[in-house]
């Protein structure tokens, strides 16, 4: 009893400490975090919780933070309580928007939705022990009553014309037929290497066969049968019921920036226009005898552009990796701790995937970092690209970027798990474009595949509202990123598909760059000799994933600090 009244007693002390002034805003703070703490806990044993009075329960408690926040006098905050009110008002927002505008009614997106979420939730997930075993059995139990809700929402959303387009539905039932074919092993893989009793193991595949498969299947039928036929042939959310201020709330989440899908759509074509320009030197400087369209065939079917197997282009993709750990003392003071690998796509999702992502690791759970390389339909991989995604995925792109997050201290622990695309992706996007001035792009095909990918972010300006918001068809928007990328077919058909399933996202990856580059550009004219680009890049990486209005205002404060000295 004494022990727990003076741990009690050091954690009031703590936070008083480190909020001497903004006790309520810690208050909040730490009611967010033991929420979060709670919804942790519960989804050890359960599927989020989709029950009509858990959904209003989880709304009330949104509109009740922010009634909480909104009594607090922003002026009176500075440096990291300002930062937290400032990420904590857009995070609760965000939850509170998503939910007035009932997205659990269409829960579907082009790489799976909620299936596709089911299985990443077990893909890592480490059963240490027999609490933890007893856990998960339950959990899986709770995946009948969970897809009798999902389902019961989707056929609310198909009464409101709140749903997704066939053929995001139909990227779906691709994914379920094949775990369904699978018996959902995708569920068993947490009990593969763990050493829980045997007893466990054998009553969920009983679980498996007796009840869950069924329900399944049962998923499966209700999309084929009812939910395909009643959804639109039509691309883009506005065709759903309030689907353009939908789009507008997307766009100022995405892009953490007071724009609209109007301002975005400009922001593409001058884009376009600028990076096509550059494309076009290129392409002249090489003497290349034909024209734009005729060297994007060129890059699309000359063999010298694509590796021969799957372990060809993740060996080049772990060269370059290397590469750019070379230049990382150059432009940057602090490093990080976890070491991250190279590994292929998943094969269950590659098809539908795209061409490479990151996905972090973790210094407690023994797992580093994951560099994912698409190795699947290997003539749509050109490796002209490779180092800029490389770039962007592993350094110093996203896993310097989340590895130094996630390695900040004395910070709430909703800071260092927050990521935001606009952030996150803009930086990515802006350590390729670092990537010139590093050296990494070593033949003119290099650096045209870095403009590529550029020029790929710039289409998704246009292309993103552009359907959904100005009535753009797929064909239109596919046409758009043909004409102005090399990105092989397949590529653009699963880009294509992926914005259509998840309005407003693309856009956010650049405006980060851009905002990032206007930042730089603003401290390299204001502060002249005195500017150090080390100082800036750790600035900007200093308090992990933070809104772009956020990070505007701490440049521009330490613009004004270094330039007084």
């Amino acid at each position: 009893m004494h022990s727990q009244i003076i741990s009690t007693v050091l954690l009031c002390f703590i936070t008083i400490v480190a909020y001497p002034q903004n006790l309520d805003l810690a208050s909040i703070i730490s009611d967010y975090e033991a929420y979060l703490e709670q919804e942790k806990e519960k989804a050890k044993e359960r599927w989020p919780a989709l029950a009509e009075k858990e959904i209003e329960s989880e709304y009330k408690t949104y509109v009740r933070f922010l009634t909480e926040l909104a009594k607090i006098e922003e002026d009176s905050l500075d440096g990291q309580d300002l930062i937290n009110y400032e990420l904590l008002e857009l995070i609760v927002s965000d939850n509170k928007a998503r939910l007035d505008f009932e997205t659990y009614m269409f829960p579907l997106n082009a790489e799976g939705g909620f299936i596709t979420g089911m299985i990443y939730a077990t893909r890592n997930l480490k059963l240490k022990d027999d609490a933890a075993a007893t856990s998960y059995l339950n959990k899986i139990r709770d995946t009948k009553n969970y897809i009798d809700n999902r389902i019961f929402w989707m056929e609310r959303g198909l009464e409101k014309t709140k749903v997704m387009p066939k053929l995001v539905v139909n990227n779906c039932l691709e994914i379920l037929r094949a775990a369904v074919a699978d018996r959902a092993a995708f569920l068993m893989a947490p009990f593969e290497g763990e050493k829980v009793n045997a007893k466990y193991k054998l009553e969920a595949e009983k679980l498996l066969t007796v009840e869950l498969l069924p329900w399944l299947k049962k998923l499966e039928n209700f999309l084929e049968q009812e939910y395909l036929p009643r959804t639109y042939e039509q691309v883009g959310v506005h065709n759903n019921m309030d689907g353009k201020d939908f789009y507008e709330q997307r766009v100022k989440y995405f892009t953490t920036l007071d724009m609209t899908p109007q301002e975005v759509y400009d922001t593409g074509k001058r884009e376009v226009a600028r990076i096509k320009a550059e494309m076009q030197t290129i392409i002249d400087d090489l003497g290349f005898d034909g024209s734009f369209a005729d060297f994007i065939k060129f890059l699309r079917e000359d063999p010298q552009f694509y590796a021969e197997t799957p372990q060809d282009l993740l060996n080049q993709a772990a060269w370059l990796s290397m590469k750019a750990q070379e230049i990382l003392p150059r432009y940057f003071n602090k490093l990080y701790r976890l070491p991250f690998t190279v590994k292929p796509v998943p094969a269950d999702i590659a098809p539908t995937y795209t061409t490479g992502r990151y996905s972090g690791g973790s210094l407690e759970d023994g797992r580093c970092g994951q560099y994912w390389v698409n190795t699947y339909n290997l003539p749509a991989r050109p490796t002209y690209v490779l180092a800029a995604l490389t770039l962007h995925e592993a350094v110093p792109g996203h896993h310097l970027q989340i590895s130094l997050a996630e390695e900040l201290e004395d910070l709430p622990k909703f800071r260092t798990t927050q990521y935001l695309s606009a952030y996150g992706e803009g930086w990515g996007l802006y350590s390729e474009y670092l990537g010139k001035e590093a050296g990494m792009y070593t033949t003119p095909y290099d650096d045209f595949g870095r403009l590529t990918y550029e020029m790929w972010r710039a289409c998704r300006l246009v292309v993103d509202p552009g359907m959904h918001y100005f009535g753009m068809t797929r064909q239109e928007a596919m046409d758009y990123m043909i004409e102005n990328t090399s990105l092989s077919l397949h590529e653009i058909n699963t880009e294509i598909d992926r914005y259509i399933g998840w309005p407003g996202q693309a856009v956010s990856y650049k405006i980060g760059e851009l905002k990032i580059r206007e930042l730089r550009k603003r401290a390299e004219d204001n502060l002249g000799e005195k500017f150090d680009l080390k100082n800036f890049h750790d600035l900007v990486l200093a308090n992990g994933s933070i809104p772009l209005m956020t990070l505007e205002r701490i440049v521009d404060g330490w613009i004004s600090e270094v330039g007084k000295k």
